[in-house]
């Protein structure tokens, strides 16, 4: 099978809403692919002799009325987007490469910035079918997916609920009237309403001195408990099981060669930056996904074990945490979804967190925008299964693509 359905449905109140597909196609050298509007024919742009060079077709695929369903036909892709907008269409642009210039949330000057938009991940090859809804950046648009297999199988990611942005919004400010942090400088507004509300990563993007110092008494206590005992980090992969202890400042692996400085706020929240930078080497960069993860769920102080040792109940559960992820993961139906990097890390056999369904044999993906129609009449129509956490390995090779693709991303935005 080269080509696969995906059920596109508008819940999303409004009646101009549109898709739009972008990723490489596997079976044409990688080649940058957008879905042209007819929802099947194949666009391949070439490479344009100038910057911020506009697409060559039309690929917004309008969605129709609220309540209708688009079906629409992919091939085999990697690096893949599926992108939504409410009450206007996005505009994309080609740099030379050719390289596309997507939408940000983090650019004012972006000509979708005032636009309600949102994306879910995914990528086909002929191993499997993997999906994944995000907030890692921002979140503005409830995005649900429902993944059919040739059995009649089915797993859902419930999502966030229609109108959760409202309620992620008050979340956040009644955090920063707690603890003044800054908790209410990550929603951005258009109109007098809420538009998005941004991550912290984000946020330090569109002002470098919110969360300057936000976990650095944590991270002392950290550096400090572990002074005195031994830390445990499962790489969940070849490398098994590694101890550390701090001296000298230094956190030190048993390994002899992995090291880490007491990470700021920035490459906590970030999970690629400063001591948490991507190395190269697969087993520090195992290490720093779990640690990365630790650090943001805040359970370092809990378990010297990581990550078998965590208990999800136990999340977030200190005054210093990630919020933002933590009012994500509260609001969502079924509690998942990507509200950071590394937040597919868990203990091994552990239920996902992340947000993401997978299938070796698909047969037809369902995304809903705007929350879920009704999980009770899909409760009766379809064997609703919880996904189980994708292999270790598997978890670790995503995190750095999905870090490598921001920096990507960074240098096609570049104008």
């Amino acid at each position: 099978m080269s080509t696969l359905n995906f059920a596109l449905v508008n819940n999303t109140g409004s009646d101009t809403a549109y898709a739009y597909i972008t990723g490489l196609a596997i079976d044409n050298n990688n080649a940058l692919f957008l879905l042209q509007s007819d929802g099947k024919t194949a666009y391949y742009p070439t490479s344009p002799s100038s910057t911020i060079t506009a697409l060559a077709e039309n690929c917004a695929i309008s969605l129709g009325a609220s309540g209708t369903t688009t079906t629409v036909t992919i091939p085999h892709l990697a690096g893949a987007r599926l992108w939504f907008s409410r009450g206007a269409t996005l505009s994309f642009y080609l740099n030379p490469g050719p390289a596309l210039v997507e939408p940000s949330s983090s650019n004012p000057s972006d000509a979708n910035y005032n636009v309600y938009w949102d994306f879910c991940e995914f990528t086909w090859n002929s191993a499997e079918l993997f999906v994944n809804i995000s907030m890692v950046d921002f979140f503005c648009l409830p995005i649900a997916l429902a993944l059919e297999n040739t059995s009649g199988t089915t797993q859902t990611v419930e999502g966030l609920p229609s109108g959760a942005l409202d309620t992620v919004c008050s979340a956040l400010k009644t955090q920063n009237n707690t603890d003044g942090a800054g908790w209410d400088q990550l929603i951005i507004t258009t109109g007098g309403a809420n538009l998005r509300a941004v991550s912290p990563n984000t946020g330090i993007t569109l002002n470098s001195s919110l969360f300057s110092t936000y976990f650095d008494s944590y991270v002392d206590q950290v550096w400090s408990k572990y002074t005195s005992e031994t830390l445990t980090v499962d790489t969940q992969a070849a490398a098994g099981s590694l101890t550390a202890t701090v001296s000298n400042g230094t956190l030190n692996f048993s390994s002899g060669s992995i090291t880490y400085a007491q990470p700021t706020s920035a490459a906590i929240f970030s999970n690629s930056s400063g001591s948490f930078a991507v190395s190269g080497d697969s087993t520090k960069d195992a290490i720093t996904a779990r640690l990365a993860a630790a650090f943001n769920r805040s359970t370092l102080l809990i378990d010297t074990n990581q990550p078998d040792g965590e208990v999800v109940s136990n999340y977030y559960s200190n005054s210093i945490t990630n919020h933002y992820a933590r009012i994500c993961h509260a609001t969502a139906l079924d509690g998942r979804g990507y509200a950071f990097p590394y937040d597919d890390v868990g203990p091994s056999g552990g239920v996902d967190q992340s947000g993401s369904v997978s299938d070796g044999s698909p047969k037809l993906l369902t995304v809903t925008v705007g929350g879920p129609l009704s999980s009770n009449s899909a409760k009766e129509t379809t064997t609703k299964t919880t996904a189980t956490k994708p292999s270790s390995q598997v978890n670790q090779k995503q995190g750095v693509l999905r870090n490598l693709k921001k920096l990507v991303r960074r240098l096609s935005r570049s104008k």
